[in-house]
Protein backbone atom coordinates (compact mmCIF):
# COMPACT_ATOMS: atom_id res chain seq x y z
CA UNK A 1 0.00 0.00 0.00
CA UNK A 2 1.42 3.32 -0.52
CA UNK A 3 2.36 5.72 2.12
CA UNK A 4 -0.03 8.06 0.79
CA UNK A 5 -2.98 5.57 1.27
CA UNK A 6 -1.68 5.28 4.92
CA UNK A 7 -1.70 8.91 5.47
CA UNK A 8 -5.28 9.33 3.80
CA UNK A 9 -6.86 6.74 6.22
CA UNK A 10 -4.99 7.94 9.22
CA UNK A 11 -6.45 11.66 8.31
CA UNK A 12 -10.08 10.65 8.02
CA UNK A 13 -9.81 7.77 10.66
CA UNK A 14 -9.04 10.90 12.39
CA UNK A 15 -12.24 12.83 11.68
CA UNK A 16 -14.00 10.23 12.75
CA UNK A 17 -12.17 9.65 16.25
CA UNK A 18 -13.12 13.63 17.12
CA UNK A 19 -16.38 14.35 15.31
CA UNK A 20 -18.02 11.07 16.32
CA UNK A 21 -16.29 10.03 18.95
CA UNK A 22 -15.37 6.67 17.71
CA UNK A 23 -12.58 3.57 18.81
CA UNK A 24 -9.32 3.94 16.63
CA UNK A 25 -9.87 0.39 15.85
CA UNK A 26 -13.20 1.30 14.28
CA UNK A 27 -11.92 4.05 13.08
CA UNK A 28 -9.54 2.82 10.71
CA UNK A 29 -11.80 0.21 9.33
CA UNK A 30 -14.03 2.52 8.57
CA UNK A 31 -11.77 5.66 7.15
CA UNK A 32 -10.13 2.25 5.56
CA UNK A 33 -13.81 1.55 3.44
CA UNK A 34 -13.96 4.90 2.40
CA UNK A 35 -11.02 5.64 1.09
CA UNK A 36 -11.26 2.62 -1.32
CA UNK A 37 -9.66 -0.16 0.99
CA UNK A 38 -11.65 -2.59 1.65
CA UNK A 39 -11.30 -5.79 3.53
CA UNK A 40 -7.39 -4.75 4.33
CA UNK A 41 -5.51 -6.89 7.06
CA UNK A 42 -4.93 -5.20 10.19
CA UNK A 43 -1.25 -5.02 9.07
CA UNK A 44 -2.29 -2.73 6.14
CA UNK A 45 -3.33 0.28 8.56
CA UNK A 46 -2.22 2.42 10.00
CA UNK A 47 -0.85 2.13 13.19
CA UNK A 48 -2.60 4.08 16.56
CA UNK A 49 0.51 5.85 16.90
CA UNK A 50 0.07 7.53 13.62
CA UNK A 51 -4.13 7.77 14.08
CA UNK A 52 -3.16 9.33 17.30
CA UNK A 53 -0.64 11.87 15.68
CA UNK A 54 -3.18 12.67 13.18
CA UNK A 55 -5.73 13.27 16.21
CA UNK A 56 -3.93 15.89 17.70
CA UNK A 57 -3.21 17.87 14.32
CA UNK A 58 -6.71 18.12 13.77
CA UNK A 59 -7.84 19.33 17.37
CA UNK A 60 -4.65 21.67 16.97
CA UNK A 61 -6.23 23.04 14.02
CA UNK A 62 -10.06 22.75 14.77
CA UNK A 63 -10.63 22.67 18.10
CA UNK A 64 -7.58 24.06 20.10
CA UNK A 65 -10.30 26.71 21.74
CA UNK A 66 -12.62 24.04 23.49
CA UNK A 67 -10.67 20.46 23.52
CA UNK A 68 -8.47 21.30 26.50
CA UNK A 69 -11.64 22.37 28.88
CA UNK A 70 -13.40 19.19 27.77
CA UNK A 71 -9.91 17.33 28.22
CA UNK A 72 -9.99 18.32 31.52
CA UNK A 73 -13.37 17.97 32.61
CA UNK A 74 -13.68 14.31 31.44
CA UNK A 75 -10.32 14.03 33.42
CA UNK A 76 -12.18 15.55 36.73
CA UNK A 77 -14.83 12.86 36.10
CA UNK A 78 -12.67 9.82 35.30
CA UNK A 79 -10.75 10.73 38.35
CA UNK A 80 -13.98 10.95 40.25
CA UNK A 81 -14.83 7.37 39.06
CA UNK A 82 -11.29 5.58 39.75
CA UNK A 83 -11.71 7.01 43.32
CA UNK A 84 -15.49 5.51 43.66
CA UNK A 85 -14.03 1.79 42.18
CA UNK A 86 -10.29 2.08 43.89
CA UNK A 87 -10.64 -1.76 45.62
CA UNK A 88 -10.26 -2.74 41.85
CA UNK A 89 -6.91 -1.27 40.84
CA UNK A 90 -8.67 1.55 38.04
CA UNK A 91 -6.22 2.58 35.47
CA UNK A 92 -7.35 5.32 32.77
CA UNK A 93 -6.64 4.97 29.27
CA UNK A 94 -8.21 5.57 26.22
CA UNK A 95 -8.38 9.19 24.27
CA UNK A 96 -9.32 11.03 28.32
CA UNK A 97 -5.52 9.45 29.50
CA UNK A 98 -3.56 9.85 26.19
CA UNK A 99 -5.07 13.69 25.90
CA UNK A 100 -6.84 13.64 23.30
CA UNK A 101 -10.70 13.58 24.12
CA UNK A 102 -13.24 15.73 23.34
CA UNK A 103 -17.02 15.69 24.58
CA UNK A 104 -17.75 13.00 22.44
CA UNK A 105 -15.19 10.72 23.47
CA UNK A 106 -15.91 7.75 26.28
CA UNK A 107 -14.10 7.80 29.28
CA UNK A 108 -12.39 4.27 29.79
CA UNK A 109 -11.52 2.85 32.63
CA UNK A 110 -10.08 -0.47 33.02
CA UNK A 111 -10.44 -2.96 36.51
CA UNK A 112 -8.35 -5.38 37.70
CA UNK A 113 -10.08 -7.69 39.74
CA UNK A 114 -9.31 -11.13 41.23
CA UNK A 115 -13.05 -12.17 40.21
CA UNK A 116 -14.80 -11.14 37.00
CA UNK A 117 -18.08 -10.83 38.58
CA UNK A 118 -16.56 -8.68 41.87
CA UNK A 119 -16.83 -5.24 39.71
CA UNK A 120 -20.38 -6.27 38.73
CA UNK A 121 -21.25 -7.19 41.54
CA UNK A 122 -19.75 -3.96 43.63
CA UNK A 123 -21.83 -1.58 40.94
CA UNK A 124 -24.47 -3.51 42.36
CA UNK A 125 -23.75 -2.74 45.65
CA UNK A 126 -23.21 0.96 44.70
CA UNK A 127 -26.12 1.58 43.06
CA UNK A 128 -25.05 1.98 39.64
CA UNK A 129 -26.49 1.24 36.88
CA UNK A 130 -24.52 -0.56 34.45
CA UNK A 131 -25.41 -2.82 30.89
CA UNK A 132 -23.23 -5.24 30.09
CA UNK A 133 -21.60 -4.75 26.26
CA UNK A 134 -20.31 -8.51 25.72
CA UNK A 135 -16.93 -8.88 25.33
CA UNK A 136 -14.12 -6.87 23.56
CA UNK A 137 -10.89 -9.41 22.89
CA UNK A 138 -12.06 -11.12 25.51
CA UNK A 139 -12.53 -8.48 28.26
CA UNK A 140 -15.66 -8.12 29.41
CA UNK A 141 -16.80 -4.62 29.10
CA UNK A 142 -19.73 -2.56 31.00
CA UNK A 143 -21.06 0.87 30.20
CA UNK A 144 -22.35 3.61 32.80
CA UNK A 145 -23.73 6.34 31.26
CA UNK A 146 -23.13 9.43 34.01
CA UNK A 147 -23.66 13.17 34.08
CA UNK A 148 -21.31 15.16 33.70
CA UNK A 149 -21.94 18.83 34.85
CA UNK A 150 -19.45 20.73 33.71
CA UNK A 151 -19.99 19.41 30.11
CA UNK A 152 -23.67 20.03 30.41
CA UNK A 153 -24.30 16.71 29.30
CA UNK A 154 -24.12 12.87 29.77
CA UNK A 155 -20.85 10.71 29.09
CA UNK A 156 -20.35 7.18 28.89
CA UNK A 157 -18.13 5.60 31.14
CA UNK A 158 -16.47 1.86 29.78
CA UNK A 159 -15.76 -0.07 32.36
CA UNK A 160 -12.92 -2.70 30.98
CA UNK A 161 -12.99 -5.67 33.82
CA UNK A 162 -9.35 -7.63 33.63
CA UNK A 163 -7.94 -10.37 35.60
CA UNK A 164 -5.69 -8.78 38.47
CA UNK A 165 -2.66 -10.41 36.68
CA UNK A 166 -2.98 -8.37 33.57
CA UNK A 167 -2.16 -5.73 35.92
CA UNK A 168 1.96 -6.46 35.41
CA UNK A 169 2.06 -5.82 32.00
CA UNK A 170 -0.22 -3.10 30.93
CA UNK A 171 2.09 -0.29 31.95
CA UNK A 172 4.40 -0.78 29.53
CA UNK A 173 4.97 2.49 27.16
CA UNK A 174 4.38 2.47 23.87
CA UNK A 175 7.02 2.86 21.45
CA UNK A 176 7.60 6.76 22.22
CA UNK A 177 7.79 6.29 25.78
CA UNK A 178 4.19 7.19 26.86
CA UNK A 179 2.01 4.97 28.86
CA UNK A 180 -1.33 3.85 27.56
CA UNK A 181 -3.12 3.90 30.91
CA UNK A 182 -2.65 5.33 34.46
CA UNK A 183 -3.87 5.07 37.94
CA UNK A 184 -5.32 7.91 39.71
CA UNK A 185 -2.11 9.30 41.38
CA UNK A 186 -0.78 9.25 37.56
CA UNK A 187 -4.27 11.31 36.45
CA UNK A 188 -3.83 13.72 39.76
CA UNK A 189 -0.35 14.60 38.23
CA UNK A 190 -1.72 15.05 34.22
CA UNK A 191 -4.41 17.03 35.99
CA UNK A 192 -2.17 18.96 38.00
CA UNK A 193 0.45 20.23 35.24
CA UNK A 194 -2.43 21.33 33.17
CA UNK A 195 -3.57 23.37 35.90
CA UNK A 196 -0.19 25.04 35.80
Amino acid sequence: MASNSFDDIAQAAARLVVDHGLEYGAAKRKAARNVGRHGGRRTELPSNEAIEDEVRDYLALFQAETQPAELAALRRLALAWLERLGEFRPHLAGAVWRGTATRRSGVQIELYCDDSKAAEIALLNLGIDYVPVGQSDGIDLLHVETPCPELGEPVSIFLHVLDHDDLRGALRPDARGRTWRGDAAALRRLLAEAAT
